[in-house]
This record gives C-alpha cells, sequence and structure tokens, in this order.
C-alpha cells in the first residue's frame, strides 16, 4: 500500500512539472483591450475570462493549445509551445446588421387595431362565473399574463410588490 501512494505521488508530481502559468492580452484588430473574452484550454474544461484590461492568467499543459472566443468575432487557437505570454488579437467576425422583429396578435383580442393588444374585461360577469372575487384573482383568471401576489394582511402592502405583466403571452 505504501508504494502505491509514492506511486501516485509521482505520476501526480510528473502533471505538475509539465503544467505552465500563461498570461497574455486580447485586443480587437485596433488594439483595444476586450473584456470578457473566453480563454480555454482545447479539449478540457481548464478556462478563464478576460478582466476590464483584456489579461489573463491561466495554468495549462506546455503541449496545450489555447481557444480564445468572444461574441463577435472570430475564434482563435493559439498552440502554447513552452510559451509564458502569449498575445492576441482578435478579428472581427459576422456582425448583426439588422434586427428583425416578428410577433402575432391573437384574434381573441377585443381590440385588434390599436399600437398594443387591448382586453376588455366584464368583471360582474367573470366574478359570477368564475367564483373569484378578489379583482386580483379575477384578472389573473381572464389574463393569464397579469400576476399579483397576495398579501397575508391588509395594511396596504399590496402596493409594496406591484403586479406586473408578462408581455410575451398572447
Amino acid at each position: 500500500m505504501k508504494h502505491f501512494y509514492i506511486l501516485f505521488l509521482i505520476v501526480f508530481s510528473i502533471n505538475f512539472a509539465f503544467a505552465q502559468d500563461i498570461t497574455g492580452t486580447v485586443t480587437d484588430s485596433s488594439g483595444i483591450p476586450l473584456a470578457g473574452v473566453n480563454v480555454l484550454e482545447k479539449g478540457t474544461m481548464n478556462g478563464v475570462i478576460t478582466d476590464f484590461n483584456g489579461n489573463y492568467s491561466i495554468s495549462v499543459n506546455s503541449d496545450a493549445t489555447l481557444v480564445f472566443s468572444y461574441v463577435g468575432y472570430n475564434t482563435a487557437e493559439v498552440e502554447v509551445n513552452n510559451q509564458t505570454s502569449i498575445n492576441v488579437s482578435l478579428q472581427e467576425g459576422v456582425s448583426l446588421d439588422e434586427i428583425i422583429l416578428v410577433g402575432s396578435r391573437s384574434p381573441r383580442r377585443t381590440a385588434t387595431d390599436t399600437p398594443v393588444p387591448v382586453d376588455v374585461i366584464d368583471v360582474a360577469n367573470l366574478a359570477t362565473t368564475t367564483g373569484k372575487v378578489e379583482i386580483n384573482e379575477i384578472l389573473q383568471y381572464a389574463a393569464p399574463s397579469f400576476n399579483a401576489t397576495k398579501q397575508s394582511g391588509s395594511d396596504g402592502a399590496d402596493h409594496i410588490v406591484p403586479a406586473s405583466f408578462t408581455w410575451f403571452r398572447t
């Protein structure tokens, strides 16, 4: 058992002997530092992100490949080859030229020729058909996108947590 521990220690000390710290800066093509660039050791989960000045520091194997990726820029791969400092300049990649919004308006809406969807809710009719008596419950039943929390006290705490709408539902 003693020999097993010695062998185990030797194997891991050899692994640490091949690891090295890499530092560097990531910039764009005009030399401006990029904050938040992903720096990963290829094929592993070992990675860091650059700070506000584009600087990073990572400990990798001496034969590793570093992968630099950032939204809107082309991914770059650099082999370490026993270097201790690697500075990278990322080139701009695909950018968004236009934004297209796609939406629909439910035909169940009361008024469909308005800039925003409008529902006219007959509260008296809903109160008699659903059995709900509080206005928050009636509105939540009639418009599922309406959210309001029920307060346990009657001290006006309803004004602390106001109602909200989820606009993604139609």
